[in-house]
């Protein structure tokens, strides 16, 4: 790994572009080093260590930079079936490394004899693609095919899509209840439970209730998949005995955070786009710390930054 970094680090790459490229290469040493069960120092790169496995991985990470997309979907990865002849000998199909790197991955083996998803590819996978599964509904801008050089019963290859993502949003659940006999530090505990859980959203609205007590209606809002766990945490931390469920659509902004390298520490900038409008957020507690820092307030704090980034070609 050592080896690999001194290269990389000696490439005329952005600092994002090296940065991503380790990352991989780190992905890549963690599975050898578990295949192995051996220390990272001690891993040797047989094939991934290559210059044209370095230009591989590099060139992608120099990509991904220059097309800035907000998420990378990809579908199951199909990984092959057989055995693969490698430095190390005859292995099965997903190689050792292949399969450690793409744990929590969806993958099949489907009817191709042969590796269809080497080390290097599962590694890039892994540090970009945000999501697997079906294709959601995409207005497509631009395609892309990469060809492979060995023959297989079907098509040899890959395929990007350059894409905005579109159609009616999607489904999520809201449970909510009324609570007039829990103090505000248990609702405090069953609301940060419920986010770390994965609620997307968890909330409360004060209330008259029966005997004219005051109360609260605790709101969470989640997705589908993680209805039945939500149901169980409410009943759990609350004093509830009943929740009531309602589905909606959602309509969301495709968002990402960047992070900046600024004279006063690193700042964080929310983006929000889709549906024909852009937005940008400083990271609240970048500018609190700032504006303790200088002894300033927080807009004073915002005019600092953005003219410390404004020739920043990414704000």
């Amino acid at each position: 790994m050592d080896d690999i970094t001194h290269i990389i680090n000696g490439l005329p790459l952005s600092e994002t572009v090296r940065h991503n490229a380790l990352d991989v290469y780190q992905l890549i040493a963690d599975a050898e080093a578990q295949a192995h069960g051996k220390p990272v120092s001690e891993i040797h790169f047989h094939e991934v260590g290559t210059m044209d496995a370095i230009a591989d991985v590099t060139a992608v990470c120099h990509l991904m930079e220059i097309l800035d997309v907000q998420r990378v979907m990809a579908s199951p990865v199909h990984v092959g079936y057989g055995k693969v002849r490698c430095a190390h000998g005859v292995l099965p199909v997903p190689a050792p490394a292949t399969a450690f790197i793409l744990k929590n991955v969806p993958i099949y083996g489907g009817r191709i004899e042969g590796e269809l998803c080497t080390p290097t590819g599962a590694a890039l996978l892994k540090k970009f693609v945000s999501s697997f599964g079906e294709m959601p509904p995409l207005k497509v801008e631009k395609i892309g095919y990469g060809m492979g050089k060995k023959d297989f019963e079907v098509a040899n290859c890959v395929r990007a899509l350059l894409a905005e993502t579109v159609g009616d949003g999607d489904m999520i659940v809201e449970l909510s209840c009324n609570l007039d006999d829990m103090s505000p530090e248990r609702i405090g505990f069953a609301m940060d439970s419920l986010f770390e859980a994965g609620a997307l959203e968890v909330y409360t609205i004060p209330l008259g209730m029966k005997k004219s007590r005051p109360g609260v209606m605790l709101c969470v809002i989640c997705r589908e998949a993680d209805k039945d766990k939500m149901v169980n945490m409410v009943f759990r931390h609350t004093t509830t005995l009943g929740i009531r469920e309602n589905r909606s659509r959602r309509y969301t902004l495709q968002r990402q955070i960047k992070s900046f390298d600024t004279p006063f520490g690193e700042v964080r900038i929310k983006y929000s786009e889709g549906y024909d409008v852009c937005r940008k957020k400083f990271e609240y507690n970048d500018l609190a710390r700032i504006a303790r820092e200088k002894g300033i307030g927080i807009d004073e704090a915002v005019k600092l930054i953005e003219q410390n980034l404004s020739s920043h070609h990414d704000l």
